[in-house]
């Protein structure tokens, strides 16, 4: 085929090699001629490959990743520059580098590929067997009182998960840190996160072990506690203590108790409490096993404060992984209130 490409007003049109001569002899004119073959189709392998390369800036790396070796890269990147008719890489024994067409095709390439990439993970996720490792930061009682209970069940219904926590007291960055998700008791985040509640809000009673009482008399009223060793619980290391509050009524009513001990711990508080060591104000739900065996007596009944619900807490995004919306809904559901 070849391009007939006039200077004036006749149209460009498309003939056949075989029809040159005498086209140019049927129109008596001194044209331009282009030689225009059909060009070779750029495939998405290719493609992918050009991305790798200028990705990693080396071949060996770029091969790694899409699993093939060095030289098929060599060689998938010399035939897509062929078929551009245009150099991608300036390449010498000791270095990769994009030349100005190379980094030009690869601001618009990286972020097509990135949304295919994107639209077949969702179609993968859609699937109803969610996997991968989710990565869950939460303190040790939200952890024990939300997380522990729950999850060998959640293991078991979803057999293609990993499941990753870690431990801290302190409110993580999740997305610097690499964590797929948080648990923090109440629900101001950032503007970019997700907050998920989890449960009902926190019922927190006064608890001792009965050895406490031992050469002392128990309190009969919140006033009381003034005149005992209370343990006392930081937000975190050199943050503010805990106050002690408890709902009266329709009042709140505040004690500043005084303790020899403090923690910035809630599980500190409760070993200490164990062993004698003063009077604890601790979450309800995270001193049910020490109560229901009798290692701490609940004291002062009528008296309870009130702490925030814990929450699940995500980066918002447009296409939420599986494994995180598998452990959202389920986390949900388990611990929702019963209705009676």
């Amino acid at each position: 085929m070849v391009l007939f490409s006039s200077w004036g007003d006749v149209p460009i049109m498309r003939i056949g090699d075989n029809d040159v001569n005498s086209h140019f002899q049927r129109y008596g004119m001194n044209k331009k001629v282009i030689i225009d073959g059909p060009p070779s189709p750029l495939h998405l392998p290719g493609l992918i490959t050009f991305e790798a390369a200028a990705r990693h800036l080396n071949f060996a790396r770029a091969a790694a990743e899409i699993g093939v070796t060095p030289t098929a890269v060599s060689r998938t990147i010399k035939n897509l520059e062929a078929q551009l008719a245009v150099r991608l890489f300036n390449r010498t024994t000791r270095s990769v580098s994009l030349t100005e067409a190379g980094t030009s095709l690869n601001a618009s390439l990286a972020p097509a590929l990135a949304l295919i990439r994107n639209s077949l993970s969702q179609a993968v996720l859609a699937t109803d067997q969610p996997s991968g490792m989710l990565r869950l930061s939460a303190s040790y009682v939200a952890y024990r009182i939300l997380i522990e209970p729950h999850l060998a069940a959640f293991l078991e219904r979803y057999p293609l998960i990993n499941v990753e926590v870690s431990l801290d007291n302190q409110l993580s960055d999740i997305v610097n840190s690499g964590f797929d998700v948080g648990i923090r008791m109440g629900r101001k985040l950032q503007n970019d996160m997700i907050s998920v509640q989890l449960g009902t809000v926190q019922k927190r009673i006064v608890v001792a072990a009965p050895d406490y009482f031992r050469d002392r008399t128990e309190p009969a009223t919140i006033a009381e506690l003034l005149a005992h060793d209370c343990l006392r619980q930081r937000y975190s290391v050199g943050g503010r203590l805990y106050d002690w509050r408890f709902a009266d009524r329709e009042q709140t009513v505040h004690i500043d108790v005084q303790g020899r001990l403090m923690f910035d711990e809630m599980r500190g508080v409760l070993d200490a409490a164990i062993q004698g060591r003063g009077i604890a104000f601790v979450l309800e739900q995270f001193a049910r096993q020490e109560l229901k065996s009798g290692v701490l007596r609940h004291i002062l009944t009528p008296h309870f404060g009130w702490d925030d619900a814990f929450h699940l807490y995500y980066p918002h995004r447009e296409h939420m992984p599986g494994k995180l919306r598998a452990f959202v809904n389920f986390m949900r559901a388990a611990t929702s209130p019963a209705i009676e």
